[in-house]
């Protein structure tokens, strides 16, 4: 099939990525010229494990371009995977969305096309936007659109850090739409990963329990709703074990264990059950305040959503309090964070922990240092105006630092050598954001060691 890919971001590049490995024509069109000059040579800009491999296989398929005229006068289906950053108001910001829409309109010429909405957008959104799309190519040709487009919802399921995996090898496939013949164009599309009839990379082998993969077909405003609630979900489970941290700190219980007796319970499952400074991205806080915004448009409250955010800001500022209470004043303190982007194996720092503590610290008149293995350069880029020092090593930030604290876990930072460390440090204050390092040890080496939850 030929497929064109509006937006490069982490789902759009991984989509399109993915796509052509499996056989198909992809050209991924994005605004940025920068960006695309980048793709045409080979270089991915953003961090994804296996993403550039995968690229290069895929490369006699893949085309990349800034123009629509290149990719959507042909296409049989084309993906919408454009940014939509929250609002004021918690809704989307759905210029993008818009703009696109109004692109295919304008650029296509043949006689079905499938426009997919990748991005998360509101529920409703599908028939917004082909309202736009059929708009746009009357104004453009001067003649009825005659059924000419469908409108159908994808969202995706992708983990920054496991987004080709969780592409290649999904838990399932959502679709929806109202027209029978884009659900089957869809269908076609995702055959070869329903039925994993495709040969695996040798750099990510397919799962040996891998099986055929559920393709749950629906109506467009439950494929919508289906996003939404799948994220609100895993963001309630972790907004759920921190407060039971908070719980078991008061009570002197161990929250490691209580989540794994939990967790192991085959109702809850273990995942999602980690305690500690709490969840960041672009999808749970964006898709959360979304959920809560749209269902105040039909005068429901949504009480349990809402807390869960509220729990998750409260986990950012414990982290403040807890040091606090370690060091009595923080004004000319020298704090060091281990960690910018808001999970292992990425570079992303939208919502990062790292990047709101930091500032709570410095609004206390602290002194920031930090470290990142891949984060740093976007930092800089992001964050120009922002007074962080950036060291090369995590050496760099123990040095001559009242306290040092882990905020994303990188494996790396669980094998520094500790015992070096702590002799560079003003005082051996160490605080466990994720709660991953060895206490017991830790507290040998002569470090104060504070948990999340303890």
């Amino acid at each position: 099939m030929k497929v064109s890919i509006l937006g490069t971001g982490y789902v759009g590049l991984t989509t399109g990525v993915c796509l052509a490995y499996l056989g198909h024509d992809v050209t991924c069109v994005d605004s940025d010229p920068g960006k695309v000059a980048r793709l045409k040579q080979g270089k991915v800009p953003i961090y994804e494990p296996h993403l550039d491999e995968l690229m290069a296989l895929a490369c006699e398929r893949l085309r990349f371009t800034t123009d629509y005229r290149e990719g959507i006068p042909d296409a049989n289906v084309v993906f919408i995977a454009v940014g939509t950053p929250p609002g004021a108001n918690g809704n989307p910001d759905l210029q993008y969305l818009r703009a696109a829409a109004k692109g295919i309109g304008e650029t296509y010429q043949g006689d079905f096309l499938v426009v997919v909405n990748k991005s998360t957008v509101p529920i409703g959104s599908g028939n917004w936007v082909g309202s736009i799309v059929r708009e746009a190519f009357e104004a453009r040709h001067g003649k009825p659109s005659n059924g000419r487009f469908a409108v159908a919802s994808n969202p995706e399921f992708l983990r920054e850090g496991t987004a080709i995996f969780d592409t290649l090898y999904p838990d399932r496939i959502v679709t929806g739409g109202d027209h029978p013949r884009a659900l089957e164009v869809l269908y076609t599309l995702y055959r070869p990963i329903l039925d994993q009839t495709f040969p695996a990379p040798t750099f990510l082998p397919r799962p040996e329990t891998m099986g055929a993969v559920p393709l749950v077909a629906a109506d467009l405003a439950s494929a919508e709703l289906i996003k939404y609630a799948a994220n609100a979900f895993l963001a309630l489970k972790i907004s759920y074990i921190n407060e039971i941290g908070q719980l078991a700190e008061r009570v002197g219980a161990d929250i490691s264990q209580v989540a794994k007796g939990i967790g192991l319970d085959a109702r809850i499952g273990t995942r999602f059950l980690q305690a500690g400074i709490g969840w960041g991205g672009s999808c749970f806080g964006k898709d959360t305040a979304a959920l809560v915004s749209t269902a105040s448009e039909y005068n429901l409250e949504m009480p349990i959503v809402k807390s869960a955010r509220t729990v998750n800001a409260r986990q950012r500022e414990r982290v403040v309090e807890k040091l606090l209470a370690e060091l009595k004043i923080l004004k000319g303190r020298t704090i060091g964070l281990l960690g910018l982007a808001f999970k292992p194996n990425t570079d992303d720092l939208r919502e990062a922990p790292a990047l709101d503590i930091a500032r709570q610290l410095m609004d206390r008149g602290a002194r920031i240092k930090a470290h990142d293995p891949v984060a740093m350069e976007r930092f800089r880029a992001e964050n120009p105006d922002m007074e962080i020092a950036l060291c090369q090593t995590p050496e760099d930030v123990a040095r001559d630092s009242d306290a040092v604290v882990l905020i994303t876990e990188w494996p790396e930072y669980r094998e520094l050598n500790w015992a070096a460390m702590i002799s560079s440090m003003r005082s051996p204050v160490l605080l466990d954001g994720r709660n991953v390092l060895d206490r017991a040890r830790l507290a040998s080496l002569g470090y104060r060691y504070v948990g999340m939850c303890n």
